[in-house]
């Protein structure tokens, strides 16, 4: 069972964590142990347990805010898809590239979570090995800063790009560099590795800026954890989810208002600042959360 500031508590953690690039399913490992929550712990790596449900309704949540925040660019996005139909070409028309780029970015992730999703998590939704992934993330965030750091004349000219983002990221990436990145968010299957933190970097090898790179990732995991979600909602109506649905829905609307808020703040903060400061933020937690874990002895 889970009590209603378990729910919210953990939905609040969701909202943040699955954009800042953070690792949401890390954090949810990680702080159930820190507060003693063994039984939400044993949940998490269950086969079959009312939390799939509550993973289930947070990531719905968590998606339904990146359409809102997002909905003048998904529009055009959207009309430019419907458009490329119609031509038959996206030559020149960089809303209907990024359709078919998002696309291409979400069929290895989304083939590769349908299947392995289940199996990955009941094996690794576990505090060492979220920390040993959550290790891993800072180093790859550190890694991506430094790369652009020394590779910043050739991934940002000033002149030769257009102003605004969707005609950036169109004019960067080609479907190759796509599928690429898609292929990268198969890493957050792990728990705590960080969906948004490793396509951004991935974005960033690609010749994305850091704005750029962010919002690639941000419109890339909404289709990804929304369809997720929807395929998994009758869960929720199972007899597993019996006397917690209410702590359920209260979780999912705290993580669309923390996911909400998040988008909002991460948008403007990737105009001008970087991802060292979570990669420096996800090697002290896992270092913490080690020290933790064999002062108590669960190591």
């Amino acid at each position: 069972m889970i009590s209603y500031f378990q729910a919210i508590l953990l939905g609040l953690i969701q909202g943040v964590t699955e954009l800042f690039p953070i690792s949401s399913l890390g954090h949810s490992v990680l702080l159930a142990s820190l507060f003693g929550w063994h039984n939400i712990l044993a949940d998490e790596s269950k086969s079959e347990s009312f939390f799939l449900s509550f993973l289930v309704v947070l990531h719905v949540a968590t998606a339904l805010a990146l359409v809102v925040f997002y909905r003048h660019t998904w529009l055009r996005i959207i009309k430019g898809f419907f458009r490329s139909l119609t031509t038959r070409k996206t030559t020149g028309d960089s809303d209907a590239k990024l359709a078919w780029l998002l696309i291409a970015a979400t069929i290895p992730a989304g083939i590769v979570g349908l299947v392995f999703e289940h199996i990955l998590r009941t094996q690794f939704a576990k505090p060492l090995s979220a920390i040993i992934f959550l290790f891993i993330n800072g180093l790859i965030l550190l890694t991506g800063d430094r790369y652009i750091e020394t590779h910043r004349p050739r991934t940002r000219k000033a002149g030769t790009t257009p102003k605004d983002s969707v005609d950036r990221a169109s004019h960067a990436l080609g479907f190759g560099r796509a599928i690429v990145i898609g292929v990268a968010q198969i890493g957050a299957l792990f728990a705590g590795i960080s969906r948004s933190g490793i396509t951004m970097v991935s974005g960033l090898y690609s010749g994305l800026n850091h704005e750029d790179a962010a919002r690639f990732s941000f419109l890339l995991a909404t289709p990804i954890i929304l369809g997720a979600g929807i395929i998994k909602l009758p869960d929720f109506f199972s007899n597993l989810d019996n006397g917690v649905r209410g702590q359920i829905l209260a979780g999912g609307i705290v993580a669309a208002i923390a996911a909400y808020y998040s988008v909002k703040y991460l948008d403007k903060y990737f105009k001008d600042r970087r991802l060292r400061p979570f990669g420096l933020y996800c090697l002290g937690f896992a270092g913490f959360m080690l020290i933790v874990g064999l002062a108590r002895g669960h190591f």
